[in-house]
């Protein structure tokens, strides 16, 4: 029996996040939960549920957006990650069949093209590249391919501080012989004026969550995102916003600093210390984001990373126009 593609529903919250809390490549983002966080009015929701005799067997959170070259269907585009949510032991036939079912509803619908960004393979339970490989031959292309810092926990921190640069590590003694404290913080309006400050003095943007939606944000889940900051003499010179994505991989999705301080080393510090928090809670990957932007590479940045010991992978977003 073929895949059937409908729309998902309110009724369907329930089993939706059953799904992703036990899929091969769930991750907060896909979860209703933070989908839902968004005001209604931003989005226009338009994601899929896959089932094969009524059984869910994946899924695909979307919107809907209309613009002068016509009706997309596109990963929600209030998640960093979005594609076609499966489940551990997915197979060949199914990546076919799920791609399929996903581009006939599309052309059913009378939509102009399909965009998808897939999660990091790290982001996977067990690697596979299915869903690259059955997008590709239904026509789909690369719109773009940014690149993505991970970071592999080793056997221990120390093993992941050998990894560092040598200017790094030597960063990190600096800031412990200069008194810089490491501790989570609830300082959130503090640290998020810093964050705007060095957006704005940086690359002239504005952080893409408000403060309040941090907040909620952080009232949704608790336990999986957390800030850590840097403190010297009471005061909070730098900070990292962590989102656990899933029960692998760390997410650090907002890193700031005080520039004036920036002689104590407090960011090398702040990175060696939620490393040994990514070893104690036994993750696997600390992902600290993207150092492209529409594959435009920042070297001074993607060089910060890589001096402790990260390396790029590909975080594609794909395209099909019918």
């Amino acid at each position: 029996m073929a895949i059937s593609t409908r729309l998902f529903l309110p009724s369907d919250t329930q089993d939706w996040e059953a799904f992703v809390a036990s899929a091969n490549n769930g991750t907060l983002f896909h979860e209703r939960k933070f989908l839902g966080y968004h005001p209604q009015e931003r989005f226009s929701d338009h994601s899929l549920i896959l089932e094969k005799k009524g059984k869910l067997k994946a899924l695909f959170p979307a919107v809907e957006i209309q613009s002068d070259e016509g009706k997309s269907l596109v990963s929600h585009q209030g998640s960093s990650y979005g594609g076609i949510v499966v489940q551990q032991n997915l197979s060949i036939r199914e990546s076919y069949d799920f791609v399929e079912a996903i581009c006939d509803y599309a052309k059913e619908q009378k939509f102009n093209r399909i965009q998808m960004t897939l999660p990091p393979a790290i982001y996977q339970c067990t690697v596979s590249n299915y869903l690259d490989f059955a997008l590709i031959k239904h026509g789909f292309t690369y719109k773009k391919r940014d690149v993505s810092s991970m970071l592999t926990m080793e056997a221990s921190p120390e093993d992941n501080l050998a990894r560092f640069a040598s200017t790094h590590r030597t960063a990190v003694r600096k800031a412990m012989k200069q008194g810089v404290e490491i501790r989570e913080s609830d300082d959130w309006s503090d640290f998020y004026g810093l964050l705007k400050e060095n957006l704005n003095i940086r690359h002239n943007v504005q952080p893409t969550h408000s403060l309040d939606e941090l907040l909620k944000l952080k009232d949704l889940y608790p336990e999986r995102i957390k800030l850590f900051g840097a403190y010297w003499e009471g005061q909070l010179i730098a900070g990292v916003v962590n989102f656990s994505v899933n029960k692998d991989v760390v997410l650090a999705f907002y890193i700031s600093h005080k520039e004036a301080f920036q002689h104590l080393r407090a960011v090398n510090l702040l990175f060696y210390e939620i490393i040994s928090w990514c070893h104690s809670n036994s993750y696997r990957y600390l992902d600290f984001g993207i150092f492209t932007v529409n594959m435009e590479p920042n070297f001074g940045l993607g060089r910060f990373k890589e001096n402790f010991g990260a390396s790029g992978v590909f975080r594609d977003t794909f395209e099909l126009n019918f």
